[in-house]
């Protein structure tokens, strides 16, 4: 474990290769018999599975929220054998990254997609990885690994049920791509969906997109009645799925990254404090890892003098390295030489109760989000990973009532 200078330790790197969201597809690619992928979760031979992701879960929030959600906690309570129960996101703890590995397998270090907001050597200015892509970015010269529903042509059926909106877009074309995709806007369309996709398939996998914990987390915070009925929304969204999907599915629950909740005096505008932009170039990444790239030609002296005025203003509630320093720890895997300038030269993850916005590029509303994630705490860096197999052996048994 590698010492920050302010004394807090950072937390160890993802496990890559063992335990973390870029093993979920390969194992589920070897669960179904398909060749070349390493099932290092541990997951059963079965010909379906249908992988759940839940945009916005962390493992944290799910234990804490036990009674809002009786069907998953009845399935985490029955136990699932070796598969492991908890998961590490990518880091950045970010939609753009963690996708990015699920999709592909590999960690953001060799796919390039390091967070919300990445700067592009190539063009010289920051890009947006989610919502609003830069139209001269091409998705799959910027990411170019296959992904694993690609590898898995010719082997299983795959599908994406996901909102309509995503279908053909960038982010979609970057991480995800491969496959059929299956449009549908409720809860309770997709599910009838994704059930009626795998029953027409005897061997597939299903990928079924949720994102209402997410914007509910970002809108009204983790503590909010309306978070909790989103939860309590997905929760009866899989119990349905459970009871369609064809007998001995394997479903596999998981999240992207956690989330925590910002107060408004702690979303801080560094834009407006000039003596925290001296000397910086480009600002990306997300509120609660800020990348921070220098101006051309900054030499070591320079670089230490921007770490040291960032350290002297938040040095007690966030993680500031170098991006040496951040590779060396591991936090974005092993990096292909083409995705270090993507990287800042100095990163600051916050692990206090702060949110760093550039006012200069940020969207004003950006300032009323609640939840936040993106850094490497335990309750943004930590997933769920449920597993039961759709009427069988794997859900608990149902009491006989007397």
């Amino acid at each position: 474990m590698t010492a920050a200078p302010t004394g807090q330790p950072l937390p160890p790197p993802p496990a890559f290769g063992s335990r973390s969201l870029a093993d979920v597809l390969p194992s589920c690619a070897a669960a179904l018999g398909a060749p070349g992928f390493q099932n290092v979760l541990g997951l059963p031979e079965v010909p379906r599975i249908c992988l759940v992701m839940v945009d916005g879960l962390g493992r944290s929030l799910l234990t804490s929220r036990a009674a809002h959600t009786p069907f998953l906690r009845e399935r985490m309570q029955a136990g699932q054998g070796a598969i492991p129960d908890v998961l590490d996101a990518s880091f950045p703890s970010t939609t753009a990254a963690s996708l990015a590995s699920l999709g592909t397998g590999v960690p953001p270090g060799q796919h390039g997609m390091v967070g919300y907001d990445v700067y592009s050597p190539t063009l010289g200015r920051v890009v947006n990885q989610l919502n609003g892509w830069d139209p001269d970015v091409d998705p799959l010269a910027w990411q170019p690994f296959p992904t694993v529903f690609e590898r898995l042509e010719g082997h299983a059926h795959v599908a994406t049920v996901s909102l309509p909106q995503f279908e053909g877009s960038p982010m979609t074309r970057a991480a995800l791509r491969g496959g059929e995709f299956i449009g549908a806007t409720t809860l309770h369309a997709r599910t009838t969906a994704a059930a009626a996709a795998m029953a027409a398939h005897p061997r597939m996998i299903a990928y079924f997109y949720l994102n209402e914990v997410d914007k509910a987390g970002h809108d009204y915070g983790c503590d909010s009645p309306e978070w909790e009925a989103a939860l309590e929304e997905v929760d009866a969204c899989v119990r349905r799925l459970g009871s369609q999907l064809p007998a001995g599915t394997l479903v596999l629950v998981v999240g992207d990254h956690g989330m925590v909740d910002i107060p408004p005096a702690r979303r801080i505008d560094f834009g407006a404090e000039p003596e925290l932009t001296q000397g910086i170039r480009h600002t990306a990444g997300e509120p609660r890892m800020v990348h921070l790239h220098l101006e051309d030609g900054a030499d070591d002296d320079a670089r230490s003098a921007v770490m040291d005025r960032w350290r002297a203003r938040f040095g007690g509630q966030a993680w500031i390295m170098t991006r040496d320093e951040a590779i060396g720890h591991g936090l974005f895997g092993p990096v292909a030489e083409q995705v270090r300038e993507r990287i800042g030269d100095i990163l600051v993850a916050a692990h206090g109760d702060l949110a760093l916005f550039d006012g200069r590029r940020a969207r004003p509303t950006a300032f009323s989000m609640v939840g936040q994630h993106g850094s490497w705490t335990k309750a943004e860096r930590l997933v769920p990973l449920v597993a039961f197999r759709a009427g069988g052996p794997m859900q608990p048994k149902r009491r006989r009532r007397g």
